[in-house]
């Protein structure tokens, strides 16, 4: 096993910071079509000498072992920063003790940055009245139905 998944699973065995806040201030959410993931982030935010800062981040994820590895350690780090600060983490800062995300997990770190960046972008405070719609399985509940239609693929015979 490599450093890089020795640090995966380390971050996997103890995450830090999952699930919904009840009393955010702000919450962004992000959905990947290339990989299927998505993920929700909560803010807290609190004043500190005259200054706005994070308090607390928390996260939902459907996705992968490093999406939810990274949004792990990014809500650790997020801890004591401004949001104008955390505007400006890049995907890789917030992958923080993992290092370099190799090219194929790094859509990981650009989910993560991306729940970000649309929290801090973002006005919408959870009330009990939008509480279900504030998990993503609750948005999965409340979603309308929807028709798919199966369309069988066509093979030939060198993908039998």
């Amino acid at each position: 096993m490599d450093d890089f998944e020795k640090k995966i699973d380390d971050a996997l065995a103890n995450p830090q910071n999952q699930g919904e806040m009840a009393d955010a201030d702000s919450v962004g959410t992000v959905g990947s079509p290339d990989c299927g993931d998505m993920m929700r982030m909560w803010l807290k935010f609190s004043e500190k000498d005259g200054k706005k800062i994070i308090d607390r981040a928390s996260f939902q994820a459907f996705g992968c072992q490093t999406a939810i590895a990274v949004a792990s350690i990014a809500t650790q780090l997020l801890k004591g920063k401004t949001a104008e600060e955390a505007r400006h983490l890049s995907a890789q800062d917030l992958a923080g003790d993992l290092g370099t995300l190799p090219p194929m997990k790094i859509h990981c770190g650009q989910l993560v940055e991306g729940a970000l960046r649309n929290a801090l972008d973002s006005d919408s405070t959870p009330s009990p009245s939008n509480k279900p719609k504030n998990t993503l399985i609750g948005d999965i509940h409340s979603a309308k139905p929807k028709i798919i239609k199966i369309v069988p693929l066509e093979t030939s015979d060198d993908q039998a």
